[in-house]
């Protein structure tokens, strides 16, 4: 099968996926909101930048850079090479998620008084921490099968990891609700660790008997020592720019109430306000991207394909075929946002707040969307530090919005600074890819 056809292929799988996904999330967020309110919603969303952070830590990066140079390998014919390299960094990234779980364990409560600014989310910690050697594994799997360029393993995990999640939590709810037994939004924390523990389940079933890739031997000490160095010298910048990202992302979260609290609002009002942003408009915005996101994912092993191949013709055709055409999605959905965010807003989520919000976040759409692609195509180049540089200045963008417009403006100031990041990563990297392509003319 031809490269086109099977970056087509590989993004049609993960879109549907994608889709299907979203579109069950999309309802399980209604179920939340409707079951725990707005605050409880608020509550449950301020985990997410820990969770991101204790992702980023473990597997993230190396997942990446695993997807590079399993393609890399199989390019120059190294079957064995891209096996064991998918050994050694389940070793990793199991090994420094068992730490960050160990972690968290220890100081839930700290991290719950002093980082998250409310106790209530210790709990919530707790439980949390065991979601990681799950995710670790379902990760490193994942980004083995996306090197290889095949989805099915991928898309299949990640409809039962969603499937699962929401399931256990439904079945949960309905178990206490019939025996009156009190809860709260911690239910939906159990719904991670679920969702992961039966993904990682099945990647490792898919691996251990998809006997097409040939034996699994463990590498010898000299060669888990060179795949040991090429993955953490390739994925350093990455998992730095996760990291940083995170911890950012987690500064802007965890300020978003503190700072509307300076505006003026209480403590519920502020918290109601991030739930309905962060756990209802967001989401409903990046419904789309299930199709970026998808092409992001096949085009970071393509572009070390092509990269390896030497053939600069088609690298310069797919990156302008696949910018041109997320552009015009963006711009498609924010002609639709712009119409009917309103409606979707307090017919789905019975909140009027919500559909404001889903109005004025439609005009990042024709610059949110690219984002993902062009920096995919960044990392596919081995540009790893350039994407860290970015990301982090779009974060600080949005720090600043959070610090300094909040008190001003109230929420609408860090909406202005939400579209401004995006405009800045869309024009770098535009501007670089442009320079770029050209030097490989």
């Amino acid at each position: 099968m031809s490269r086109k056809h099977l970056l087509l292929k590989g993004t049609f799988i993960l879109t549907a996926t994608g889709f299907i996904t979203r579109f069950m999330g999309f309802f399980y967020r209604i179920f939340l909101s409707h079951t725990f309110g707005e605050e409880g919603v608020g509550l449950y969303q301020l985990i997410f930048p820990v969770y991101a952070l204790g992702y980023s830590l473990t597997c993230a990066g190396i997942e990446l850079a695993l997807s590079r140079l399993v393609a890399r390998e199989l390019t120059k014919g190294n079957e064995k090479n891209a096996r064991q390299l998918l050994i050694t960094s389940l070793f990793l990234t199991v090994s420094f998620s068992l730490i960050i779980t160990f972690f968290l364990q220890q100081s839930s409560s700290f991290l719950a008084k002093n980082v998250l600014c409310d106790l209530r989310c210790t709990r919530f910690l707790l439980i949390l921490s065991y979601v990681f050697p799950f995710a670790a594994v379902h990760s490193c799997i994942c980004g083995y099968y996306f090197g290889r360029k095949q989805t099915k393993i991928p898309a299949l995990s990640q409809l039962l990891e969603q499937g699962i999640r929401i399931l256990s939590v439904f079945l949960l709810y309905q178990y206490l609700t019939k025996h009156s037994i009190s809860f709260d939004i911690s239910i939906a924390v159990t719904g991670l660790i679920a969702g992961e523990a039966f993904s990682s389940l099945f990647c490792l079933y898919a691996v251990r008997n998809h006997h097409l890739f040939g034996p699994f031997a463990p590498p010898a000490p000299s060669t888990f020592f060179n795949h040991t160095k090429e993955l953490l010298c390739l994925s350093a910048p990455l998992t730095a720019s996760r990291i940083l990202l995170n911890i950012l992302q987690s500064i802007e979260a965890v300020s978003i109430p503190v700072r509307l609290q300076i505006y003026g609002m209480t403590v519920k009002e502020s918290l109601s306000i991030y739930g309905v942003l962060t756990g209802m408009a967001l989401p409903c915005i990046l419904f789309p991207s299930a199709i970026t996101n998808s092409v992001s994912t096949m085009l970071l092993p393509t572009v070390a394909e092509i990269q390896a191949s030497k053939h600069r013709m088609g690298l310069k055709n797919l990156v302008k075929k696949v910018t041109y055409s997320c552009i015009f999605l963006g711009s498609i959905c924010c002609v639709f946002f712009i119409t009917f965010g309103r409606w979707f807003g307090k017919t789905l989520f019975h909140s009027p707040l919500a559909g404001n919000f889903i109005f004025l976040l439609s005009f990042m759409c024709p610059f949110l969307y690219p984002n993902n692609t062009l920096l995919s195509v960044i990392n596919g180049i081995g540009k790893t530090t350039l994407s860290f540089f970015i990301n982090t200045l779009s974060l600080g963008i949005r720090i600043f919005s959070v610090w300094i417009l909040i008190p001003h403006f109230g929420i609408l100031g860090y909406l202005y600074g939400l579209l401004a990041s995006q405009i800045c990563i869309f024009l770098l990297c535009i501007f670089f890819l442009s320079n770029f392509l050209k030097s490989q003319n």
